[in-house]
């Protein structure tokens, strides 16, 4: 089974991300992919984590990880074939937290595949053009779809303190829906290559 992570990846209480990636598992669950057994999707919260600003004494690249919240984390991320992050856009980027929770860790991203959700005045596209750089530097392949949320028109928003209710566009949950077809192709694709180099 291909197994997918929904990483949700702002850590700010009463985040609107956590709704959107909630959103993103709903609709993940009526994929043909799901539905038949051949990928399962679960949401991934960084907030779950603990993740101090990084405060391991080796880099990652050599695997070498002294305390308890990166081996949790490690454990969590190696276990998937797969992602879609669930980002906001904060200053033109990528949240800190999402960064730093990235750069925990490296072979656990290695030779995986990524599709991005962002949302945001601007759809949140800038966070993931950045995002994009950060993953290709991780061995990580990257598909093409990506799915951008207004603010002001895939949300319905009362109170601005608040995360509000997702009022996706009727064209988004068909992108995504494309965005999953590509993230399980390249999934399944990179897992046997996994496969292959660990037997060899």
């Amino acid at each position: 089974m291909i197994r997918i992570a929904v990483v949700v990846g702002s850590t700010r209480p009463r985040r609107r991300t956590a709704v959107a990636a909630r959103w993103v598992a709903e609709v993940a669950a009526r994929h043909p992919a799901a539905v038949s057994g051949e990928a399962a999707f679960e949401v991934v919260d960084l907030a779950e984590y603990g993740l101090s600003i990084l405060d391991e004494p080796t880099p990652a690249l050599f695997g070498r990880y002294h305390h308890p919240h990166t081996n949790r984390w490690a454990e969590t991320i190696a276990a998937f074939d797969g992602f879609v992050f669930v980002t906001p856009e904060y200053n033109h980027s990528a949240p800190a937290a999402l960064k730093n929770a990235i750069d925990f860790l490296y072979a656990e991203w290695n030779n995986k595949a990524a599709g991005f959700v962002s949302h945001g005045a601007h759809g949140g596209v800038r966070s993931v053009e950045h995002l994009r750089q950060v993953m290709t530097e991780l061995q990580v392949a990257n598909v093409r779809t990506q799915v951008a949320l207004s603010a002001f028109t895939d949300f319905e928003l009362t109170d601005p303190t608040e995360p509000g209710v997702i009022t996706p566009g009727p064209h988004q949950e068909p992108t995504l829906m494309e965005l999953l077809d590509e993230l399980v192709a390249w999934s399944g694709a990179l897992k046997e290559l996994r496969a292959q180099v660990a037997a060899a």
